[in-house]
């Protein structure tokens, strides 16, 4: 008789191969030049752009991380987490998609996201492209160690495999795809896996009402939590010395709630603010066919958004009704998702199921490395060291970092008790505050200069670092979520260091006025047609 653990293992190397397949399929196109491996050729339609930009960003994160956060202390800090995340998955589809595409064609034709930033503010000596390429870098290497953290932790939780090995094997298969594939390889997987993260979240989450008992018992269960399903408190486990829950009489032993104040809402709705800076999601914004598509992308990005969260949080709390005593400590609660697919499912539906996680690590990691890749490749190798260089030599620039970052992320991850909530925490902080405020003034404010461009990045990096290890353990009101003050020094430091410096050049605010009143671009027989001249070139288009 063949064991559950083979069904479960067939179906996720299958998954495994189809999405090597992908990224070989689109090897031929992508190695064309520079423009499709990085950024697709501008041809991408409004489905793929809404559903790849949502599965990297939320990453093993949703299906593990956020989950985790549920089980382990209730519904307080996911939802309100989750709340800012939605709504700045909106405001930043809203208030700078259609905008970033637009202008990032008046502006040289940018392709990622330093170098719009540098061709926006004319910078001819690349420092402003050298410094965020390097930002995303370290931050993106986190990153990619957070999503491996992910898939050591389902094969381990899965077949009792060694953490370590799976880790790196899960790791090379993402390396390989991403590797040969360039961007339309990583935004078809994306595409792929974020349906089937969803699908994933939904069936796990009506099976696990179901396994608890229904709803009536399931939320009879969580109100006699103390603080578990409050907006306003947070669950507080009992811990023992060894920081696991205590469990006695068989009962997970909770001890009195604790405040969730104005404050701490605050701290977490501020999530949201990290959208506007986040280059795996903007860089999507780039590569759309047309901005007339963004409104449809929008939509379908922002209810995605809105189904997975609400399914995941649904998830851990429901996971607290089932395995009450399963998980002790927060890093080990974030399986509760593989462990609640593995005891409600048939296996090979279980093995479909748990792909969603390698779906989720898959689509985010390979999103990150491609990111970091463009940047070193593009803006440093290209933009700085060697400007003459040809599309072949960055490109064997950007697979040399690529398996920099893979070997990074593989260091990052070797902890096996890393919280993956923590350290997407950090980087998501460190990335926002790097690049949001500066990015909203890009696209909306005509004064800003190369001098606020690049305080801005700087004090936003240095602001994240400083509170996270300096100022938030001293608690009380410092200990607030880091991206929130960071944001607010970087969009502080760009306002009076453009105002307290010459203003941009004729040529710059003239760039600025022309994006500002230009009539949208389009792309017409794959080639990209300025607005100007698409009416003369093709009157019915």
């Amino acid at each position: 008789m063949v064991s559950a653990d083979f069904w479960v293992f067939l179906a996720m190397v299958i998954y495994f191969v189809s999405m090597l397949a992908i990224g070989f399929a689109y090897s031929k196109r992508s190695n064309s030049s520079a423009k499709q491996y990085f950024a697709g050729g501008r041809g991408v339609g409004p489905w793929l752009t809404a559903l790849s930009a949502e599965a990297s960003d939320m990453s093993g994160w949703l299906l593990m991380g956020l989950p985790g956060v549920a089980y382990f202390t209730g519904l307080a800090d996911p939802m309100w987490t989750a709340t800012g995340l939605a709504l700045g998955t909106y405001l930043n589809w809203k208030l700078v998609a259609r905008r970033l595409r637009h202008y990032s064609v008046v502006a040289g034709d940018a392709i990622t996201i330093p170098d719009f930033f540098a061709k926006r503010y004319h910078d001819d000596k690349a420092v402003i492209s050298t410094i965020a390429a390097v930002i995303i870098l370290v931050f993106f290497c986190v990153y990619v160690g957070s999503c491996f953290v992910t898939v050591g932790k389902l094969f381990a939780t899965l077949f009792g495999f060694d953490y370590h090995l799976t880790m790196i094997l899960g790791a090379a298969v993402v390396f390989v795809y991403t590797i040969v594939g360039g961007y339309l390889s990583v935004v078809v997987t994306d595409f792929v896996q974020g349906v089937l993260m969803f699908f994933a979240l939904a069936v796990v989450f009506v099976g696990s009402i179901v396994g608890a008992g229904g709803v009536t018992r399931t939320a009879e269960f969580l109100r006699d939590i103390p603080g578990f399903i409050s907006g306003t408190q947070t669950a507080a486990p009992a811990l023992n010395e060894l920081g696991e829950q205590i469990i006695r009489d068989g009962q997970a032993v909770f001890g009195a709630p604790g405040d969730y104040g104005i404050i701490t809402i605050v701290s977490v709705l501020a999530w949201g603010l990290g959208y506007f800076g986040m280059p795996q999601v903007l860089v999507r914004f780039l590569s759309i066919r047309s901005v007339d598509e963004v409104r449809k992308s929008r939509i379908i990005a922002t209810s995605w958004c809105v189904a997975s969260l609400a399914c995941a949080i649904a998830i851990g709390l429901v996971g607290r009704a089932m395995m009450p005593t399963h998980f002790l400590t927060q890093s080990a609660a974030e399986s509760v998702f593989i462990v609640a697919a593995q005891i409600l499912l048939p296996s090979f539906m279980c093995g479909v199921v748990v792909s969603g996680i390698f779906a989720a690590s898959m689509s985010s990691s390979s999103s990150y490395m491609i990111i970091g890749a463009s940047a070193m490749g593009e803006n440093i190798f290209r933009g700085l060291l060697h400007r003459k260089a040809t599309d072949r030599q960055v490109m064997i620039v950007a697979r040399v970092t690529l398996l920099v970052m893979f070997l990074f992320g593989i260091l990052v991850a070797y902890d096996q008790n890393s919280s993956i909530f923590q350290v997407v925490s950090y980087a998501w902080a460190g990335l926002g505050a790097s690049f949001g405020p500066l990015m909203l003034c890009s696209l909306y404010w005509r004064r800003a200069n190369r001098q606020g461009a690049i305080a801005g990045m700087l004090v936003g990096t240095a602001a994240v670092l400083v509170w996270h290890n300096l100022v938030k353990p001293l608690g009380g009101v410092f200990a607030i979520y880091e991206l929130l003050p960071a944001f607010l020094l970087s969009l502080l430091a760009i306002v009076v260091t453009s105002l307290l410096t010459p203003p941009p050049s004729a040529e710059i605010l003239d760039e600025f006025d022309h994006y500002m009143d230009r009539p949208t671009d389009a792309m017409v027989d794959g080639e990209l047609i300025a607005a100007e001249t698409l009416a003369s070139r093709h009157p019915t288009v």
